[in-house]
């Protein structure tokens, strides 16, 4: 990585607001009434491979931006996995989450500007509303979206951890960042079957915090009795895949 501290932290803000608009504003896109992707009928012509498409690239393209700066976690459980292995500096997890989490509520008060109208026109499905801005199990079972962010976090960090540390991908950061991008989308398709997923403390936690503080039109609960899940989860998720290829590889 390059640059001072200050300019690490600017990446991983931009970067997450980049990564939250993108993902985010594909699920808007998607779900509610009247956008381009909906339509009068309901019935979304995006669907979940054009949400994984959002997410994906909204990982990608900020790595391809600020990679060489600030690693691009954009994620806290990434910074806190990489502390606790030694490849990260623990004086500078903090900044990094809190640039993280603001990064987060930008880019998600980006969303709400861009759909403010289609969230009035989204009556009586508050659901659909809140998946615009955070997770939570399709089940009301928190158990099992423990399981989903705990498992798809673990294989997010030890695929990137293994594209960043392979022979061919360690020559060639650009075409990791790529691959780390592909494997958002599939862990979107997936694993988000059961919580969407975030993956991610920072992108739901940013994006809740909005929901409950603004007026949102048709906006429902926003569920805090779950939000401990996916900040946990992921960040215990994280421990779990970085360690497992540590201990296995040794390429860190």
């Amino acid at each position: 990585m390059t640059g001072s501290w200050m300019m690490k932290y600017l990446a991983e803000f931009l970067g997450t607001a980049i990564f939250i608009v993108f993902g985010n504003g594909a699920v808007a896109n998607s779900f509610l009434k009247n956008t381009t992707a909906n339509g009068e009928n309901g019935q979304s012509n995006g669907g979940w491979i054009f949400i994984a498409l959002g997410f994906g690239f909204g990982v990608m393209i900020p790595a391809m931006m600020f990679g060489s700066i600030s690693g691009n976690h954009l994620n806290p459980a990434i910074t806190i996995a990489k502390a606790a292995v030694g490849a990260f500096p623990w004086s500078h997890v903090f900044q990094y989450i809190v640039a993280q989490m603001f990064g987060a509520i930008l880019g998600q008060l980006l969303v709400v500007a861009i759909y403010w109208p289609y969230f009035k026109e989204t009556t009586g499905n508050e659901e659909k509303v809140f998946a615009c801005f955070a997770t939570g199990e399709t089940l009301n079972n928190k158990l099992n979206g423990f399981i989903s962010e705990f498992i798809g976090t673990a294989i997010l960090v030890l695929t990137a951890t293994g594209m960043y540390n392979g022979m061919f991908f360690k020559k060639s950061i650009d075409i990791a960042n790529l691959g780390v991008g592909f494997v958002i989308m599939a862990l979107v398709i997936a694993d988000g079957g059961p919580t969407g997923p975030a993956l991610n403390p920072a992108r739901d936690l940013g994006p809740r915090i909005v929901h409950a503080i603004l007026p949102i039109p048709n906006k429902g609960s926003s569920n805090w009795d779950y939000s401990w899940i996916p900040i946990i989860a992921p960040i215990l998720g994280a421990l779990f895949g970085i360690i497992v290829y540590q201990y296995s590889f040794s390429l860190l």
